[in-house]
């Protein structure tokens, strides 16, 4: 059966491509390319340069690939560039994802599994977070996700279309076979950001707030290496195939790690300091986000491999070195 990744030229659509191919499955990609890069995906792939919401081009498209499970990646995920810009993340998250969902109930797609986000929950003052708790996003990236899971499911209950929705802790790392990675030029994810930092690319990293109440004083956060992360989807491909009922499920490995604690590790793996600045805290920013993810162990078998902040930043410095 083929599968549809949106989003596939990004960073974690295009680790999900090479899982897929790995596994020897059928895959195709709709992405408009303002994020993403087409060089970094194998040639042979079929990649449709197409806006998610541009409705009946999309199900035209659907429909003539007998698309019948979709794995929906694209969209914008900078947590402060949604609160400078709220009307941005409304309409690609929202608004885009609304009419994405139209075209999938139009060309008859059976499976959507959906990226969505820890962000939904918010400053919550529970630290380890499971799906059954209340959300309350602080962020407009949070709330544009938690917005497109309730249309989600209400599309799906209507029209008896089956869903899982991931929500995503801190995904990072990069494929063990260096063939994809972290590409955004203005990254501001705490990993790619240090690793940059340790190969001369940026003159320092920053700490965004050090008086937390944590062990540390910096935030602490469940790492999930996004080769782990594309294997959930994978289980999750086949859990629905074989005739899984719908389900939300928390993506990551119960545990978290704090900034400074990652930035030793990188700084253990390449043998020198990094050069550090405290800076002021970033909105939107809870001082601890860390996964139950009881549900998706029992629910889909899965096993994760990569739980290892060491192997997660190594593997992220190694793709950055290439990318260099």
């Amino acid at each position: 059966m083929k599968v549809l990744v949106t989003g596939g030229a990004g960073y974690i659509g295009s680790h999900m491509i090479y899982s897929l191919i790995d596994q020897k499955k059928s895959v195709v990609s709709i992405d408009n390319l303002s994020t993403g890069n087409r060089n970094i995906l194998p040639k042979s792939i079929k990649l449709k340069y197409l806006n998610v919401g541009a409705g009946n081009d999309v199900t035209e498209f659907l429909i003539k690939e007998d698309i019948k499970t979709v794995i929906h990646f694209a969209a914008d995920v900078i947590v402060s560039e949604s609160i400078e810009n709220p009307i941005k993340y409304y309409t690609n998250n929202t608004l885009n994802t609304i009419n994405f969902f139209k075209s999938c109930k139009d060309a008859a797609v059976k499976n959507i599994i959906f990226s969505s986000t820890a962000a939904v929950y918010g400053s919550n003052k529970k630290h380890i977070l499971s799906e059954d708790m209340e959300t309350n996003p602080i962020s407009p990236y949070g709330q544009s996700k938690l917005f497109s899971e309730k249309i989600l499911s209400d599309i799906c209950k209507a029209d008896k279309i089956k869903f899982l929705i991931f929500r995503y802790f801190n995904v990072a790392g990069s494929d063990p076979k260096k063939r994809t990675g972290q590409i955004s030029p203005n990254a501001t994810h705490l990993i790619k950001v240090a690793c940059e930092t340790a190969l001369g690319k940026r003159d320092k990293i920053s700490i965004f707030g050090d008086d937390y109440n944590t062990k540390d004083g910096t935030c602490i956060r469940d790492y999930i290496h996004v080769w782990d992360l594309v294997d959930a989807h994978i289980k999750g491909i086949e859990y629905l195939e074989k005739g899984g009922v719908s389900k939300i499920l928390n993506c990551g490995y119960g545990s978290g790690y704090s900034v400074i604690e990652v930035l030793d590790a990188l700084e253990k793996i390449i043998g020198k300091p990094l050069k550090r600045n405290i800076a002021e805290r970033r909105l939107g920013d809870p001082p601890i986000v860390i996964a139950d993810n009881t549900k998706i162990l029992k629910t889909l078998n899965w096993v994760p491999h990569y739980n290892n902040i060491e192997k997660i930043v190594s593997d992220a410095l190694v793709w950055e070195e290439k990318n260099n």
